[in-house]
């Protein structure tokens, strides 16, 4: 197997773009990324879309991409995995060039949600959770994930404040990144007031319905340097695990095993730990998820995680700075572009591009994106060359 390095990068505004199509999208990510990486042919594409489906009406997205960007007729093909659909189409395009079959592989995600209604929108993202056992019976991802927090905050006493602190901290990163949904600074006290969603969660720990996307152009980590003339960033470890889909088949509510697996595998791969992470992006769809994903990944102990939001361990400036491109939740979160967003912020962090969020002297970053109630999650180590 070859190494495989991330040699460019693009991603759209995320918000409600109302004037910008699916393909408007998509098509704009994937020239942005090639022109990055100055690369002059594509000779695949993997895209990352829940459920365009649903959304737009618009299957077979691989295609769609291919044409829009004028590569007919390259392969193309959509990947599906509920949120984490951005992380394993970049784990599929991995494979392609580490495998040899390619040498220039574009990764991509999409989706474009506020085209349709919110109850529209709620039906749609409901189909990664278990249709028959959840979403039949009323489950929604907010009534979810507030299980999640209420078996947390039982067993390990994670405090309501220690919630905000999440979203508190996310909003101050976000306001700094550009292309971020929500640019504005929040407090304790207005996530704890805001409207209640599903207790004890409120609107402002969930993360908004957005419109984007993302992409990155992948090849050989020895070849980099005839492709471009930016420093290669390489995928050092990646792997992905599945856990029961219906949370209600899982012997621990608030422990995220299909993450901690994963973690573990990619930490393998890149002969190294959690201690060595000088940065991370990860999937915090609601703050109690970035909370029980920091300790599956394995940087704080179970129940943990809320203090150290808390105390700013997990700020910029803090001893693992978490989600500096805002995260989900202010960054915003177009599900099947969230894993690839994530590669677009963490390669800035290691080119030493992230202006003020910039993690000074950053050689390791990781990636975390899930789908569901972490059913589904890919890990991704990348490291400075």
């Amino acid at each position: 197997m070859r190494d495989v390095a991330i040699i460019g990068v693009g991603t759209t505004h995320f918000g409600e773009l109302w004037e910008r199509s699916l393909r408007d999208l998509a098509a704009e990510a994937a020239l942005k990324a090639i022109d990055d990486a100055g690369v002059d042919r594509i000779e695949s594409i993997w895209a990352g879309c829940m459920t365009g489906g649903l959304f737009n009406g618009q299957e077979h997205i691989g295609a769609l991409v291919a044409d829009q960007i004028g590569c007919n007729p390259v392969p193309a093909a959509r990947i599906e995995s509920a949120c984490a659909s951005g992380g394993m189409a970049l784990r599929a395009g991995w494979f392609e060039v580490a495998s040899g079959a390619s040498d220039i592989v574009m990764a991509m995600g999409v989706e474009k949600m506020n085209d349709v209604s919110g109850a529209r929108a709620t039906y749609a993202l409901a189909a990664a959770s278990d249709r028959d056992y959840e979403a039949f019976h009323g489950a929604t991802f907010p009534g979810l994930y507030a299980l999640i927090a209420v078996d947390h905050m039982h067993r390990f006493g994670t405090t309501r404040e220690q919630l905000a602190d999440v979203a508190v901290k996310n909003h101050n990163h976000g306001q700094h990144n550009e292309y971020a949904q929500f640019r504005m600074p929040i407090t304790r006290e207005q996530v704890i007031s805001s409207t209640k969603v599903a207790d004890p969660l409120n609107i402002l720990d969930c993360s908004p319905i957005t419109d984007g996307a993302s992409a990155v152009i992948l090849c050989p980590l020895d070849d980099a340097a005839k492709f471009t003339k930016n420093a290669p960033i390489k995928i050092a470890g990646i792997a992905a695990c599945t856990d029961s889909l219906a949370l209600h088949e899982r012997e621990d509510l608030s422990e995220f095993r299909a993450t901690a697996e994963a973690a573990q595998k990619a930490y393998d791969m890149a002969k190294c730990t959690h201690r060595d992470i000088d940065v991370a992006e990860v999937h915090d769809c609601f703050t109690i998820a970035e909370i029980c994903v920091t300790e599956a990944l394995g940087f704080f102990e179970r129940g943990q995680g809320g203090p150290a939001a808390s105390k700013g361990i997990t700020s910029h400036g803090g001893k693992i700075p978490i989600n500096t491109s805002g995260g989900l939740k202010s960054k915003g979160h177009p599900v099947g572009a969230t894993g690839i967003a994530q590669m677009y912020a963490l390669v800035n962090q290691l080119r030493g591009t992230m202006g003020k969020m910039q993690v000074p002297n950053a050689k390791r970053a990781l990636a975390q994106n899930m789908g569901g109630t972490g059913a589904s999650a890919v890990v991704t180590v990348l490291e400075k060359v």
